[in-house]
């Protein structure tokens, strides 16, 4: 009995470790991109699962790689306010952890390999800087995580990048006029509408980050990593979160008011209610009791909202 507890303990602390409940926040731009694919009649398949399962291996990775390296540098402690970190706790060794970083972040390399050989140069430039996006956030010499720089990084990368990238690889895939291993951008492969669309993943994953720093800001400002949350104080950051969660409801009517998609497009407006009821938690609490279920209900509108913003464009 002993030996199965310890087995089982085992697997719960690696689950921790990949933290299952973040996975909203990579799979998310992959949907939309998906839904303005599907509208664009570029819709491709495996080109769509490749991006999926990409994106989800560097969420995986990241989170293998911020807890091994906020452990290592001091900044995670035992008794922190937020999610258990496995690394910190003792529960998994750091070696071991940084080795499963290394091996999902090499599982994503291969699946980009597809996504290479479709979407050429670009996707793996997009890929490489990904994997060293995704490190360099809390490990290396200078993390950028550490230097208020972590807000634009999940803007850019879990968003913009993202839904973007993912429509891309499906275009590139669809249309007849692109080639294989293309070494620049094929005309109607990135659209002013990707762009656009890629804003709502962005600012609801910005906002995840965004209710984690406000909770973690004593804690961080002890050990010298310096979020904006730190570095301005918990109105900037409230002020921020207002505007990031704002503009993923101000996009769909933008995309409503173009004949060419109209009110399907207003099909995440319904989750607005989950969105006050998390903004009332996040403008008013900073301890991890409160902030804990705010992150994971942010998460969960990250997932809604692009479910029905996907399935808005989709139908249009």
């Amino acid at each position: 009995m002993a030996t199965a507890d310890a087995e089982v303990s085992r697997t719960k602390a690696w689950l921790m470790a990949a933290r299952p409940q973040t996975l909203p926040a990579g799979a998310a731009p992959v949907v939309v991109g998906t839904g303005l694919a599907l509208h664009d009649g570029v819709f491709a398949p495996a080109a769509a699962i490749a991006a999926l399962l990409g994106a989800l291996l560097l969420q995986v990775g990241t989170n293998f790689a911020n807890d091994y390296y906020d452990a290592v540098k001091g900044t995670d402690s035992a008794d922190r306010e937020g999610f258990t970190r496995v690394t910190a706790g003792g529960l998994i060794e750091p070696a071991r952890v940084k080795q499963a970083m290394a091996a999902t972040y090499a599982l994503a390399v291969v699946v980009g390999l597809y996504l290479v050989y479709v979407g050429g140069l670009p996707i793996l430039v997009v890929g490489l800087s990904s994997i060293a996006a995704g490190i360099a956030y809390t490990g290396g010499p200078c993390p950028y995580g550490y230097r208020g720089l972590g807000d634009l990084f999940v803007f850019l990368y879990f968003g913009v990048i993202a839904v973007v990238g993912t429509y891309y690889v499906q275009a590139a895939a669809a249309l007849t006029s692109v080639q294989p291993l293309a070494m620049g951008i094929p005309e109607g492969t990135v659209t002013a509408a990707a762009l656009v669309a890629s804003l709502p993943a962005a600012g609801l994953s910005t906002a995840i980050l965004i209710a984690n720093n406000v909770r973690d800001k004593e804690e961080d400002a002890a050990a010298g990593k310096r979020t904006l949350a730190v570095l301005f104080g918990d109105t900037f950051s409230r002020i921020e979160w207002l505007a990031m969660v704002g503009m993923a409801y101000v996009v769909p009517v933008l995309f409503a008011l173009d004949p060419a998609f109209g009110l399907p497009a207003l099909a995440p407006l319904v989750t607005l209610p989950l969105a006050g009821r998390i903004g009332a938690t996040v403008m008013n609490r900073t301890d991890g009791a409160a902030l804990n279920p705010a992150l994971e209900r942010t998460g969960q509108l990250l997932a809604a909202h692009s479910a029905l913003f996907a399935a808005g464009l989709a139908l249009a």
